[in-house]
């Protein structure tokens, strides 16, 4: 007699939708790229990104993996009450599904959110002057900021209304004595706009580490401009067409393995 083929398990990926799909392949490589960055903070910190379609499901990361070893079918699918969607065991952050499953809710737009606890984040978080415009990254970053009072460890449902509010239209936040958030429409927008805001905090506390009394304040006006030159579908589309596929290059050569 012959032996009769075994069915190969349904994996996540039979179980999704193409859109899902990569969804999950971008969240998961956004993961592997803050670790690469080092700005990962063990398994803390949360990036989030909507599911396509209209059950305004998102993935998050579980609670038990590290981001350098995040794959796409490891993300857990949970609704905005904070209900798993798919079987499995892994548990989710509660202050991850808090902040997210706020921005979510409240900004069609907010394809992807991302949060970080990086020492630079935390240390302009904790300045009374926030992100200060001395450098053309804080430039670029800094008119689309918005920032958001410390309530304790963000596990209380009451605070995404306020939360909400206080990010209003912007695309990036501080949240204060905390850490760094930004948002976007993709995870590649996300993450451009993550880079630039964790990048002038890093060279905010550089600058300031040598005193304020020295520092040069840019000409009159230039804040506006660079506010002009790096807003809109530009800055979208060095995001989508140019920055992401480098990214994602660079992480195959060092990290690869997060498309499964």
């Amino acid at each position: 007699m012959m032996a009769t083929a075994l069915k190969p398990a349904e994996t996540i990926r039979d179980r999704c939708s193409t859109e899902e799909w990569q969804a999950r392949v971008d969240l998961a490589a956004a993961y592997r790229l803050v670790a690469m960055y080092g700005w990962d903070d063990l398994i803390f910190t949360h990036l989030s990104a909507r599911v396509p379609g209209p059950e305004h499901h998102f993935l998050i990361n579980p609670y038990t993996h590290m981001f350098e070893e995040m794959t796409a079918s490891a993300l857990v699918k949970i609704d905005v009450d904070g209900n798993k969607v798919d079987d499995t065991p892994a548990p989710v952050n509660r202050a991850g599904f808090v902040i997210h499953s706020a921005i979510h809710m409240a900004r069609e737009d907010a394809g992807a959110v991302m949060h970080l606890h990086t020492p630079y984040g935390q240390a302009v978080s904790a300045m009374a002057d926030g992100l200060l415009p001395h450098t053309q990254t804080s430039m670029i970053a800094g008119h689309d900021v918005a920032y958001h009072e410390y309530e304790g460890i963000a596990t209380e449902l009451e605070e995404r209304e306020r939360l909400v509010e206080d990010l209003g239209t912007k695309h990036t936040m501080i949240l204060r004595n905390h850490g760094t958030l930004a948002v976007g429409e993709t995870v590649a927008q996300a993450f451009l706009r993550l880079y630039f805001l964790e990048r002038a905090c890093e060279a905010q506390v550089h600058m300031l580490s040598a005193g304020r009394a020295g520092l040069h304040n840019p000409p009159q006006g230039v804040e506006h401009k660079v506010e002009e030159q790096s807003s809109g579908a530009g800055m979208a589309m060095l995001a989508q067409g140019l920055a992401w596929p480098a990214l994602l290059r660079k992480l195959d050569r060092h990290n690869p393995g997060y498309a499964v």
